[in-house]
């Protein structure tokens, strides 16, 4: 007897990336052993894409897309608002970086410590689902940066896996004066590592990487730093005429 078809399950995933000496890095989840999926893996910032990340009132609350990503909305051909709600919602749960405007139009800092301990104060309930981002965007008065966060490419589960998700990988660059930490519940361990070191580590046996994963880094390398690949990734247009984001049967 067969085993039944798993559903697939939307999600939406963050490449962040920071300027390094060499090459640029990259921050880095180490999920908990106990974990259903992805178990003791390190993995980037993401998850599933919940209803409520469909929701219209985000639009008030939203900086973007832009021109060149209303082009990538049409050229993917998905709706587009909960994956990046979901992508900026989820990178927040998981890691504390928060990819937003605060009320002077800027990207929000937490150079002040009573600041970083405000925002960090909404992680734990947001992942329990007392509060909602949208509720965060209410009483901080800030706006999502959808304009700083570029499709990259798309991966969709086989038949076959346990679980089964179609997860679009986004990248943006790191909010600056915000360093970034795991959650100690989901993830256990954090690191901004470079694409290259990432995968010298996995191939000597103590990075454990999902084989979509390493494709990613993989694909990371080709660029020499942090300001090559957003200029890729940001001209969306061209991206993708030349270079279609790949759906790939294999995560």
């Amino acid at each position: 007897m067969s085993n039944p078809v798993q559903p697939i399950r939307p999600a939406a995933t963050v490449i962040i990336a920071r300027e390094a000496k060499i090459e640029f890095e990259i921050f880095m989840l180490k999920r908990t052993s106990s974990a259903s999926f992805a178990s003791g893996m390190f993995v980037f910032p993401g998850g599933r894409v919940d209803h409520d990340d469909h929701l219209h009132k985000y639009d008030e609350h939203r900086i973007g897309p832009s021109d060149a990503q209303q082009y990538q909305i049409h050229s993917v051909g998905y709706e587009w608002r909960g994956f990046w709600i979901a992508a900026i919602r989820e990178t927040f749960e998981e890691s504390g970086l928060l990819l937003a405007y605060d009320q002077h139009g800027g990207i929000i800092s937490f150079k002040e410590a009573e600041s970083e301990r405000r925002f960090s104060s909404y992680r734990q309930p947001l992942h329990d689902g007392q509060i909602s981002l949208l509720n965060v965007c209410e009483t901080e008065g800030i706006k999502l940066a959808v304009d700083q966060i570029h499709f990259y490419n798309r991966f969709v589960t086989p038949v076959g896996r346990p679980r089964r998700f179609d997860t679009r990988f986004f990248i943006a660059s790191a909010p600056e004066a915000q360093r970034g930490i795991h959650d100690e519940q989901e993830t256990v361990d954090s690191i901004w590592i470079s694409p290259s070191e990432a995968l010298k580590r996995n191939d000597e046996k103590e990075f454990d990487l999902m084989r979509v994963t390493r494709m990613q880094l993989e694909w990371l390398t080709k660029y020499a730093d942090k300001g090559q690949l957003l200029e890729r990734v940001s001209k969306q247009k061209e991206f993708l005429i030349r270079r279609p984001g790949p759906v790939a049967q294999d995560v």
